[in-house]
């Protein structure tokens, strides 16, 4: 089965993962991990999407991070997609917090160009992760694929 978690910068895409991986063994991708199934960038991408596409229907969870919007396109048809959203305020603390507490004001502008990028995206669920605790949010999204 493949889930993809979609969203911008630290909107909790990849503690949702971490946890979901504690929970079922999913094997992880984020942004362009991809690039490690080809030779080539096209070749990488081709290998990618047949990868998720093999996978759809399996038992076995692939957990994509996914917070661009060309990313979108590998995804298969039936895969199961969350949207991870957190306030502004919110995403550029927890930026500031990987940077060592510093925002650069141009990392600040591209968070707020970024902002609600995805909120025309067609999902399945969606959860602003800090309105809820991730061990919630991962049963209800199990709950979900296994439905």
């Amino acid at each position: 089965m493949v889930v993809a978690l979609i969203g911008e910068s630290c909107t909790g895409k990849t503690t949702i993962a971490e946890e979901l991986k504690g929970r079922t063994e999913a094997e992880i991708f984020a942004g362009k991990d991809y690039l490690r199934m080809g030779k080539s960038p096209s070749a990488a991408e081709k290998s990618f999407k047949e990868y998720l596409e093999q996978n759809q229907g399996q038992e076995k969870m692939i957990v994509y991070l996914i917070s661009e919007i060309d990313e979108l396109k590998f995804l298969p048809s039936h895969a199961v997609k969350i949207r991870c959203q957190a306030p502004l305020e919110i995403i550029k603390e927890r930026f500031a917090e990987r940077m060592r507490g510093n925002l650069p004001p141009q990392v600040a502008d591209m968070l707020e160009r970024k902002y609600g990028m995805f909120q025309e995206t067609v999902v399945d669920l969606s959860y602003d992760t800090t309105q809820r605790d991730v061990g919630q949010i991962c049963e209800k999204i199990l709950k979900y694929c296994h439905r």
